[in-house]
């Protein structure tokens, strides 16, 4: 996966970089496709603020921290995106998505077709 990483106040070294795509390599244990991941890393009177989009195939995440150390306010970005993923991941098993009326977000069996099934027939 590429990582878009930019930043105009500081240099991005080999060490931010790896530090990043290692936080980006856990999100991609969930099984969902991240599409062009960005970063954006500003700096502001003694506080770094890192920025990060995602794309995914029927949403986006966006998460930003801001904290004195660098690393710190990565690993806090990852855990807010990780977070986030696994929001948009459960999403379809939510009680709510059930009893929304939408099918879209529900499985092919779940949706009544108006034929009788095998066990009506039964039933009957």
């Amino acid at each position: 996966m590429i990582i878009d990483i930019t930043s105009k106040t500081i240099s991005i070294t080999p060490t931010i970089r790896e530090h990043i795509a290692a936080r980006f390599e856990k999100l991609e244990k969930n099984q969902i496709p991240l599409i062009s991941p960005k970063v954006i890393i500003t700096t502001d009177n003694k506080k770094v603020k890192v920025e990060a989009k995602i794309n995914l195939p029927n949403g986006q995440l966006f998460a930003s921290d801001e904290h004195q150390d660098l690393s710190v306010a990565i690993n806090n970005l990852g855990q807010k995106l990780e977070r986030q993923l696994h929001r948009f991941q459960d999403k379809p098993n939510a009680h709510r998505a059930s009893r929304s009326g939408k099918d879209f977000l529900r499985s092919p069996t779940d949706i009544d077709d108006g034929e009788p099934s095998s066990e009506d027939e039964q039933a009957a």
